[in-house]
């Protein structure tokens, strides 16, 4: 346990009950890392809003002594009992400021916890930090005028990702141990890829959400870790029928039983492969990643089958913007104030929303969704997970706002959301979703495979995703300096 910032959240919990490590310890090792490493918000990784350090402290030191009672007596502990944990900004703590990036928002005071930080909670989770997002959670990259630009520890000209680019910066950094997130076209997925983290898309409403929002059916909160056992433990905690959330179902505190040797455990097991999901263009590291994962996985025993899906980018697109038309873009114009106060990017997305609002209507909207989700069924028939890329370029730049899209090889894309291959699976948000790491790309930034299950069908996608992470080779975590130095040609 010699990098006590990056140690996984399974194995310290196993050293917490023998008393080989206390909480007060890893809490003391990731907060002396984002102290080193964070930096500031304009070069530094930036990942946190703010911190906690005293009340963490206290949680911790409270966790030791019941780690001690609990080994005199032989009586059980709380299934996250001092684990260090981050949670995105939009996850309200109960007297704390609710912002979410937003200048209208500033200094807004939450008078609840969210339903998965009150989990946490009651769990034992010391909520130690709070991570960065874009402005009202709407963009793959992650930077906004109230918080600064939040930066890939893995190349620090990269963005980690978004819409939880803090989370998925924080956990490689060491910075903690385990981060909440969310996704409603793959603010989990996304940055997970970018970050060499994992993170899980749930079945629509089996993590309880904070309505009136959470009745989105594109959205979702969820967790996000270093490992799938990790992720899979957070997971559990989170999940389950919760009074605040009427769309929420399930039991609460069960956790996905991992295979001993996940390896063998995908014998037979018959992935869908697509690496392009249509037509969407695929840079050249990124389907090598994938090819290689399926690979490994077809070594392993799997039974690795070609999946062909009728879909575009650009249908994809008007898709998931004929919905947002008719919810989040009328929600943010709701909560921002005025929208020419918002970033660049933010403005972008409103003026995409109310342009799709005025193309197709509700009905319209639920029958774009309703030919996907169809077409997807018809592709999964035969196959008991699809295997494909999360995002479609190597990197995003930190600070970029991609207001007239992005090139992928030789093809222009008119959006930059079409650089990212997770908003489908929002669309058929009935099917649990795990991004799990690919290898690493050229430029030193992750890549990262989707595994799609059926609708509500979690074993499978933890199962497939603990073999996919036993199979490919993990790289050493980025050694980070404490200032950023110069900017690294960017290669998509």
């Amino acid at each position: 346990m010699s990098d006590l910032a990056h140690l996984d959240a399974v194995t310290a919990l196993r050293a917490f009950r023998s008393l080989e490590l206390s909480p007060v310890e890893l809490l003391d090792a990731v907060t002396a890392q984002a102290e080193r490493v964070n930096g500031d918000r304009a070069t530094g990784i930036n990942a946190f809003t703010e911190t906690f350090p005293d009340e963490a402290r206290a949680l911790a030191e409270k966790a030791a002594t019941a780690y001690l009672d609990a080994a005199r007596h032989g009586s059980p502990t709380a299934p996250l009992l001092g684990v260090p944990v981050a949670t995105k900004e939009k996850h309200n703590l109960a007297g704390r400021r609710i912002e979410q990036g937003l200048a209208a928002h500033a200094g807004r005071i939450s008078g609840i916890d969210h339903p998965v930080v009150e989990r946490i909670r009651q769990a034992g989770g010391v909520v130690h930090a709070r991570t960065t997002s874009p402005e009202f959670s709407c963009a793959t990259v992650t930077h906004s005028p109230m918080w600064g630009v939040t930066r890939n520890p893995w190349n620090l000209s990269a963005t980690p990702g978004g819409s939880s680019g803090g989370a998925g910066a924080a956990l490689a950094a060491g910075m903690t141990t385990l981060a909440t997130a969310s996704d409603i076209a793959g603010s989990t997925r996304v940055p997970a890829a970018f970050t060499g983290t994992v993170g899980y898309k749930a079945p629509y409403g089996r993590i309880p959400g904070l309505p009136p929002l959470s009745a989105d059916w594109y959205r979702g909160d969820g967790p996000m870790g270093r490992t799938v056992a990790d992720t899979a433990l957070l997971a559990a905690v989170m999940s389950g029928r919760h009074p605040a959330d009427h769309g929420s179902w399930g039991p609460h505190g069960v956790p996905v039983e991992l295979p001993d040797d996940p390896v063998a455990a995908v014998r037979g097991v018959r992935v869908g492969l697509s690496v392009r999901l249509g037509d969407f263009p695929v840079a050249a590291e990124v389907e090598a990643a994938t090819l290689d994962v399926a690979a490994r996985l077809e070594e392993a025993g799997a039974t690795v089958v070609p999946v062909d899906l009728p879909w575009t980018s650009s249908r994809i697109r008007r898709t998931i913007f004929a919905h947002f038309g008719q919810i989040l873009g009328p929600a943010m114009e709701r909560e921002c104030g005025d929208v020419a106060a918002l970033a660049p990017y933010a403005q972008r997305f409103v003026a995409d929303a109310r342009r799709a609002a005025e193309r197709d209507g509700l009905v319209d909207s639920l029958a774009l969704d309703a030919a996907l989700q169809r077409e997807l069924a018809t592709a999964m028939a035969d196959v008991d997970v699809l295997l494909c890329p999360t995002n479609a370029v190597t990197a995003l730049d930190a600070d970029g706002d991609y207001l007239d899209g992005l090139d992928v090889g030789d093809r222009h894309l008119d959006h930059y959301w079409e650089g990212h291959l997770t908003s489908p699976f929002n669309v058929a948000n009935r099917c649990p979703v795990l991004a799990v790491p690919s290898g690493v790309a050229g430029n030193g930034v992750p890549t990262g495979v989707q595994v799609v299950g059926h609708p509500l069908d979690e074993p499978a996608v933890f199962r497939v995703g603990a073999a996919v992470e036993a199979l490919v080779p993990k790289p050493a975590w980025p050694l980070l300096p404490t200032a950023a130095p110069g900017p690294r040609h960017l290669r998509l």
